[in-house]
């Protein structure tokens, strides 16, 4: 079957004309009108949501926090978590034969990324004075959160299981928290990230559903002849 659509449930195919391209459509949409209100609205300034929870954060800093909080910012930023994890993770999904995965997984790392990239000029946003990193210029949206975002559904698209879900929502929100911990952003960026992240995920995921639902059927199929052909020789 060269196809893997072919092999796709009926249901997946249909998702290209249902609730992905609205909904992922909406969460950028989302992500650009919080930036817009940021910076039209409070004029750049911090909103109140924003001083209250970073009020909150520097009362509770300790070094307990704090070195998780460097390992997230490592983890997630600079070379190694734009580059070598992205990588990582292609070659993994390659190595399984999920080619439509590994592309479709790179596809979305790289938009979400410029998407990032992007909002930043636009909005131009300033960072918190009170910082314990060092960071690139605009502060809207986080762009940890986002890459965290983004590979958090789309591994939970390509391997749908429940502790993938469970694992990628924890570690976003843990990127989130480290983000504002480290005075690095500002509460309203970090969802920015997240809604830009989660939603370009969303939408690359509707025109290829059918062929990573089939691909993953082809997949276990393959793994049942093995299991069985190990039965038979055995």
């Amino acid at each position: 079957m060269s196809k893997p659509e072919r092999a796709a449930d009926p249901a997946a195919r249909r998702i290209s004309r249902r609730w992905p391209l609205i909904s992922g459509f909406s969460a950028v949409a989302l992500a650009a009108l919080l930036g817009l209100v940021v910076v039209v609205r409070a004029n750049g300034i911090a909103l109140e949501v924003d001083t209250e929870w970073m009020d909150e954060i520097i009362e509770h800093r300790s070094p307990i926090w704090e070195i998780p909080s460097l390992f997230m910012n490592a983890l997630g930023g600079g070379l190694f978590g734009v580059l070598v994890v992205p990588l990582a993770v292609t070659l993994i999904v390659v190595l399984i034969k999920r080619p439509w995965a590994a592309g479709y997984y790179v596809m979305a790392t790289v938009l979400s990324a410029g998407g990032v990239q992007l909002l930043k000029q636009v909005f131009g946003r300033a960072r918190p004075e009170d910082m314990l990193v060092t960071s690139d210029f605009g502060s809207f949206p986080s762009g940890h959160v986002a890459n965290a975002a983004t590979m958090a559904v789309c591994l939970l698209i390509i391997f749908p299981r429940l502790w993938v879900a469970l694992t990628g929502a924890a570690y976003t929100i843990v990127m989130l928290l480290s983000r504002t911990y480290l005075g690095a952003h500002w509460l309203t960026d970090t969802i920015g990230g997240l809604l830009l992240g989660a939603g370009v995920a969303i939408v690359l995921w509707a025109p290829v559903a059918a062929k990573l639902d089939g691909e993953r059927e082809l997949a276990a199929r393959r793994r049942l002849e093995r299991l069985r052909h190990k039965e038979t020789t055995a």
